[in-house]
């Protein structure tokens, strides 16, 4: 039997059987009649088995990378674009006709398109709840929106307030609250990052960069108080579109 798959794309995580990126891209391409067309899920437990993947993977096109391995990624790449540079972190890899890797990041492209329409005069500034890869993609678009920021991390650091220095007034200091950490996503889905939501008002945004539940439990509490809420499924299919026109370069 003839092998048709002309091109071959994944995604790269650890414990990611939930993934968007496979049942969108599958979606994608049977939709838009993209023959040849396959995506799979590279589910790896250590960073160090990546170049298996490479060495193994025929007709391999393209990657999108998430959680873990979005930082930890980047010492196997031949190459970064200048914003993935500045940024720091990977979530997708172009494999060019010479077989060279090259790194992007379409998550600050993703977040600004998808935060961009929720902003209004009043918010002024942005609480980046966490400090991993997809914080760093938050990061730059929110200074390219020209919104100053601070990052929250367990404990403090030179440039991450801890979590019990929340309070009243570092509500009213920052309009928009984003939680880029895995805290409340499937399947622990009770969970919630420890901040005090009695402080949201309608006057903020509460912005999950989870997608699975579809309302996390940090929205719900946002919500409860009058907080405008978005979860991370527009900013997914921003980016997954973004890396799409990556890969067809």
């Amino acid at each position: 039997m003839i092998d048709i798959v002309q091109k071959r794309f994944g995604l790269v995580g650890r414990n990611i059987s939930y993934s968007f990126s496979k049942a969108y891209f599958t979606k994608k391409f049977s939709n838009e009649n993209f023959e040849g067309c396959s995506y799979v899920n590279f589910d790896i437990q250590k960073i160090d088995t990546f170049s298996d993947i490479i060495t193994n993977t025929p007709n391999l096109k393209g990657l999108n990378v998430t959680i873990p391995y979005k930082e930890t990624v980047i010492p196997f790449l031949d190459k970064l674009s200048k914003k993935a540079a500045l940024i720091g972190a990977v979530n997708t890899i172009r494999v060019t006709k010479k077989g060279k890797l090259k790194g992007y990041n379409t998550d600050y492209y993703g977040f600004k398109k998808s935060l961009k329409p929720l902003l209004l005069s009043h918010h002024k500034k942005a609480l980046i709840l966490g400090t991993g890869g997809a914080s760093k993609g938050v990061a730059y678009a929110l200074d390219e929106l020209n919104i100053p920021y601070t990052f929250v991390s367990r404990e403090a650091k030179e440039n991450a307030i801890s979590y019990d220095r929340i309070n009243a007034t570092t509500f009213d200091n920052y309009q928009i609250i984003i939680n880029t950490t895995p805290v409340g996503t499937s399947p622990n889905m009770e969970a919630y990052p420890n901040i005090p939501y009695d402080y949201f008002t309608n006057n903020h945004i509460a912005f999950d960069l989870i997608y699975n539940p579809e309302e996390t439990q940090f929205l719900k509490k946002a919500k409860q108080k009058g907080a405008q809420i978005t979860n991370g499924l527009d900013m997914l299919i921003f980016q997954a579109e973004k890396a799409w026109k990556i890969w067809n370069k």
